[in-house]
């Protein structure tokens, strides 16, 4: 047999930020390098033109510029190659800077603007930088663009050094960032997989980002959850065991002595109704708890259709009107009359016939819902053998069904027992619980009616509530269902 397939592998979180971070980096670098690549060239340009001009200033301003500037045949040479060139007011030019100085450059000089250009000069590219003088003609200097190109270069790889420390920085931070992100995910994986394997009690931190400290408080309800679920569970199944333990033991000890013929014979129909009765027991016994598991799956069938739930509550009392009177019990049932107000009408008792109960359903407004009627039947069913139970002789048990303002209905069920407890209202609909807690002292079914009757209610879209002491002075449950009910 072939194992679950796996599924595909999945990289780490925290490698995930980490190639991510160092890829944006990365981008960010190459984009930051390209730009100063760029700029590289044009600064250093900008930067030696700026000197060139300041150097042409100074010059231009001397009284007399052939005279200051030569001696003879005597070039003042400048740093880094800067070359000389004078245009007297006549436009002659000398200086070893001349053969750069072409016709426009001279024009514009002698006209009186400055001029910032490139030009030739020993068959090699020079920046070149005119100011007119103070007394007429011109200064121009030159400087060969190799200069700016040397520091271009300079100023490329000293930009390198920082880019790659800021992308090995990016790195560095997208390492811790991703520690920091994933370390609490780790331990949060850890402790769910704790959970999985049934470990309880394992405090999950709260601490680090909102959104991590938001997985540990949701682990810590979790494992709490968990723990309670898992000890509601075991409690059902040892109360599950007692009530089936119970009448085993029963039929097993009289069907012993059945066996070694220890029964007088007088007495064989009385065991025989004893046995018949805990069978029975047994038998609605797993019955509940069939149901109960029915209404835990997904696949729950309703068939919802528009129903008169005043008619399913004529049926519900006329079918109990029998079981009551046996009782001693007075069942009521409550509909809305042709004035709108209640109409109540109770079984003839010791006949298990409807009665007025009947006779009064007929004459009743209808109680129109979209529900399923069936299931609406076995709640009522479930509720009033609940309240017949614990019911004293002659006490009242009441069946009512009225319409409520938003199109929908509600159903009650009203006894005459002893009722609740406010603590008792609280766990009502928990499995077992109130068959847990009044086993000794009242009389108690299998302990899963009421869990049933909410898991129900719950399929019909409905609500239903508990008081643990209503007009009649006992317990009052309340099915309130709505118009349109969405399937739980």
């Amino acid at each position: 047999m072939n194992g679950p397939r796996p599924g595909p592998r999945r990289g780490s979180l925290a490698r995930n930020i980490v190639v991510l971070t160092t890829v944006v980096a990365a981008l960010a670098v190459v984009l930051t390098g390209l730009i100063a690549w760029q700029t590289a060239a044009r600064g250093a340009e900008e930067r030696e033109r700026d000197q060139l001009t300041r150097q042409a200033t100074v010059l231009s301003r001397l009284p007399a510029l052939s005279e200051a500037l030569f001696t003879g045949a005597q070039v003042l040479a400048g740093p880094n190659g800067v070359q000389l060139a004078v245009i007297t007011p006549d436009g002659r030019v000398s200086g070893t800077a001349t053969p750069a100085v072409d016709r426009a450059s001279k024009a514009a000089l002698l006209a009186g603007d400055p001029v910032s250009t490139t030009g030739i000069l020993g068959g090699r590219e020079v920046l070149l930088v005119g100011r007119p003088g103070v007394r007429g003609g011109a200064v121009v200097l030159t400087e060969p663009y190799a200069v700016v190109t040397e520091n271009t270069n300079q100023i490329r790889r000293n930009v390198i050094v920082p880019l790659v420390a800021g992308m090995l920085g990016a790195a560095l931070a997208g390492a811790l960032l991703a520690r920091r992100i994933a370390r609490p995910l780790v331990t949060a994986a850890q402790i769910a997989h704790r959970l999985a394997d049934g470990e309880r009690g394992v405090p999950a931190p709260v601490d680090g980002p909102r959104e991590t400290a938001d997985i540990g408080r949701a682990l810590n309800v979790l494992d709490e959850a968990l723990a309670h679920s898992e000890n509601r569970q075991r409690e059902f199944l040892l109360s599950v065991s007692h009530d089936l333990r119970t009448p085993l033991t029963a039929l097993q000890g009289y069907a012993e002595a059945l066996a070694d013929g220890l029964i007088e014979p007088e007495r064989v129909s009385e065991v025989g109704g004893i046995l018949a009765d805990e069978t029975r027991r047994l038998d609605r016994f797993l019955g509940d708890l069939l149901d109960l598991a029915r209404l835990e799956a997904d696949d729950f069938r309703l068939d919802m259709a528009p129903s008169d739930l005043g008619a399913v509550v004529a049926e519900a009392a006329a079918f109990w009107s029998g079981p009551c009177a046996r009782h001693g019990v007075e069942l009521r049932l409550e509909r809305p009359g042709g004035t709108g107000e209640p109409e109540e009408a109770e079984g003839v008792e010791g006949t298990g016939e409807p009665g007025r109960a009947g006779r009064a359903g007929r004459a009743a407004l209808p109680v129109l819902v979209e529900t399923d009627p069936f299931r609406v039947r076995q709640l009522i069913d479930g509720l009033v053998q609940n309240a017949l139970r614990v019911t004293p002789e002659g006490a009242p048990l009441v069946l009512a069904v009225r319409p409520t303002a938003g199109g929908g209905a509600e159903l009650q069920v009203r006894d005459g027992g002893p009722g609740l407890t406010d603590d008792d209202v609280r766990i009502a609909f928990d499995h077992g619980a109130l068959h847990e807690r009044y086993r000794d002292t009242r009389p108690v079914g299998s302990g899963l009616g009421l869990a049933i009757a909410h898991r129900l209610t719950g399929r019909l879209g409905g609500v239903i509530r508990v008081e643990g002491h209503g007009p009649e002075g006992g317990a009052s449950f309340t099915v309130t269902l709505p118009s349109a009910p969405e399937a739980a």
